[in-house]
């Protein structure tokens, strides 16, 4: 028997970007809830379904910037709660979409993964920039950092709720509209990479 996601969507998926096929994990799961039980080590979070590492992510979205703003208030770490945003986030894509929610949350996923990034050198007492590859799994971690941050910037004391925001984001991420944070994050990032090199 075959499980579905949510028991409701299918996860016969295809990953097309062949750096991340290893990194994408569609593992068949009924609930994408196993507490962290497979990443003892470094690269053991690759084996955690993908949909499991945005429930992660939003349930620690980090700051925006440097300013410590996002450590409390709706970002308690309840799983339930997050569970159920990401739930009705995959509803809403498919109604507005009507596809498979899964399918555009890992093609939109491969489209905001950066390729380049910068890293400063130091050489001679001088600091330079200089352009490196990203490593696969950072893509990933990149692309789905971007997506929760972009999307808790956008309903942050909004009239936008999160699941909207989410959505929204996941949306313009698969169709390469600019006025995603996670694409143009990217966009910086590969242009600032390409300048440096």
């Amino acid at each position: 028997m075959e499980f579905k996601l949510f028991d409701r969507w299918d996860t016969n998926i295809e990953v097309k970007d062949p750096g991340l096929k290893r990194y994408v994990s569609l593992n068949p799961v009924l609930v994408p809830r196993t507490a962290n039980r497979y990443a003892k080590q470094k690269f053991w979070k690759s084996k955690l379904n993908i949909v499991e590492r945005l429930i992660n992510k939003l349930m620690v979205p980090g700051h925006r910037g440097k300013k410590h703003k996002l450590t409390s208030g709706r970002v308690t770490g309840k799983s339930q709660k997050v569970y159920n945003i990401v739930e009705n986030v995959f509803k809403i894509i498919e109604e507005k979409t009507k596809k498979n929610p899964i399918e555009v949350f890992v093609r939109a996923l491969e489209n905001a993964a950066p390729r380049d990034e910068i890293t400063s050198i130091e050489y001679g007492g001088a600091k330079y920039p200089q352009a490196v590859e990203c490593a696969p799994q950072r893509r990933i971690d990149l692309a789905l950092r971007q997506m929760v941050q972009g999307s808790y910037q956008k309903s942050f004391n909004k009239k936008i709720n999160m699941t909207e925001a989410l959505a929204e984001e996941i949306i313009k991420a698969y169709n390469l509209d600019q006025s995603s944070t996670a694409i143009a994050k990217k966009l910086e990032l590969e242009r600032q990479a390409d300048s440096s090199r």
